[in-house]
């Protein structure tokens, strides 16, 4: 892959997004249905892949101290403007809520399990007004409209590219781990210095974040005196609290933008504040911090390509594993110690559950993160987990596609049970 289709897919998979992205990406997918349709809905299904309910059933919905789908649906018809992609809700104002509120307590919404799809991210939402009906689908990416039919609009219709595996996955150029260090680490600066808009988006979220209070307050917890006595006021506890502090008030609902990462804005944040904070406090230069940013979310998009967008995997291993290589470089650590660092995550991560978003995913972003620390500094010492053990070969990217096939793969029934033990613990979504 060349490094102008490597700067192209950067920019594609690293963008903003306010909230949790799988809320985001229905409410964008009934915005869509909602501007078909060309009047204000008076009834809306929506139907949803497993992953998808999972993953948007119990987060906070930016702007409105609410949680979970209905809130974020009946938003989407309402005030959503699908030209904002995963920013659909930005601009919605208390008038706007009000009347979500109202199509909550009508009843206008039903929302469920879709028939099998073969998309493990896959969104269907029908609006009806009158005899007017419309509807739209969102499949296999948080923002790839593939159905759209309505009154209002031109039809469209892709769905003849589901069920079939992704380009990016089995072309014979993809990308390896060795492609992915020698981009970051030789491509022109001035090609990759739009990168620096994650390090300021997901600081500034960071900031922001520990001003309020949000979610567990993992953040704000290991920045008082109680955390800073237990962890020390180090380089170490600064990237727990940045890191941690920014998902706490992005699970809350918090009306803060960040920069996401193959479509989750947990992997955004996990992927750039372990190295901005790093960088800063270990004083690298402006070029070290943005490639190190560059490897860090193109290893995170590198093993994304065959997990897939949604598993049972949980996301926080695949971005501290990319911050890990950051972190590795940061240290001064060459191709060879890089890899080291990538074994030795798989080796400590692999097989943490995905149990959808929500307020505790700090924690679970605060565990791959100090892994990633811990694994970047053993791996600078040319110490790495042997193919003697676990998941682990001698080839890197083999461990790469070991953890990502247990992920997408081995982890099917597991998958299954999460969401049956979720559902049947809630009586609504």
């Amino acid at each position: 892959m060349d490094d102008a289709h490597i700067i192209d897919l950067i920019k594609k998979e690293v963008i903003p997004a306010v909230g949790c992205t799988e809320p985001a990406a229905v409410a964008l997918c009934t915005a869509y249905a909602a501007e078909a349709l060309g009047v204000r809905p008076e009834r809306i299904e929506v139907r949803l892949s497993a992953n998808m309910l999972k993953n948007a059933m119990g987060v906070g919905i930016p702007g409105t101290g609410m949680t979970g789908l209905p809130v974020a649906v009946a938003l989407g018809a309402i005030a959503g403007k699908s030209e904002s992609g995963l920013e659909v809700l930005k601009d919605c104002c208390p008038e706007a809520l009000c009347e979500a509120k109202k199509y909550m307590a009508e009843g206008r919404i039903d929302i469920g399990l879709t028939a099998e799809s073969g998309e493990m991210l896959y969104i269907d939402v029908s609006c009806a007004s009158g005899e007017r009906h419309s509807r739209a689908v969102i499949a296999r990416e948080h923002t790839r409209l593939v159905y759209q039919e309505g009154p209002a609009v031109p039809a469209l219709d892709l769905r003849s590219t589901l069920g079939k595996a992704p380009a990016a996955e089995t072309s014979e150029d993809g990308l390896n781990l060795r492609r992915v260090y020698e981009f970051a680490t030789t491509v022109p600066l001035e090609d990759i210095e739009f990168i620096n808009e994650a390090r300021r988006l997901n600081e500034a979220a960071a900031e922001a974040a520990l001003k309020g209070n949000y979610g567990h307050e993992l953040g704000k917890t290991l920045s008082r005196p109680m955390g800073k006595g237990i962890f020390g006021d180090t380089i170490f506890s600064h990237i727990l609290s940045a890191t941690s502090s920014a998902c706490d008030a992005r699970m809350a609902g918090a009306m803060i933008p960040v920069m996401s990462n193959s479509g989750s804005g947990n992997q955004g944040i996990a992927a750039t504040l372990p190295v901005v904070v790093f960088a800063r406090e270990n004083h690298n230069t402006e070029e070290e911090l943005t490639r190190a940013l560059v490897l860090s979310h193109l290893t995170a998009i590198y093993i994304k390509q065959s997990l897939g967008r949604l598993s049972a995997l949980c996301g926080c291993v695949v971005a501290s594993t990319g911050s890990s290589c950051g972190l590795t470089y940061l240290m001064g650590g060459n191709y060879e110690q890089v890899a080291f660092s990538v074994k030795n995550m798989i080796a400590n991560l692999a097989g943490m559950v995905c149990d959808g978003a929500k307020p505790s995913c700090a924690l679970k972003v605060s565990s791959g993160v100090s892994t990633a620390v811990l694994s970047a500094m053993l791996a600078v010492q040319n110490h790495s987990v042997s193919s003697c053990e676990g998941l682990i070969e001698d080839d890197v990217d083999r461990c790469i596609h070991n953890l990502t096939r247990l992920g997408s793969v081995g982890m099917k029934e597991t998958d299954k049970m999460v969401l049956e033990i979720m559902t049947q613990k809630n009586t609504h979504v």
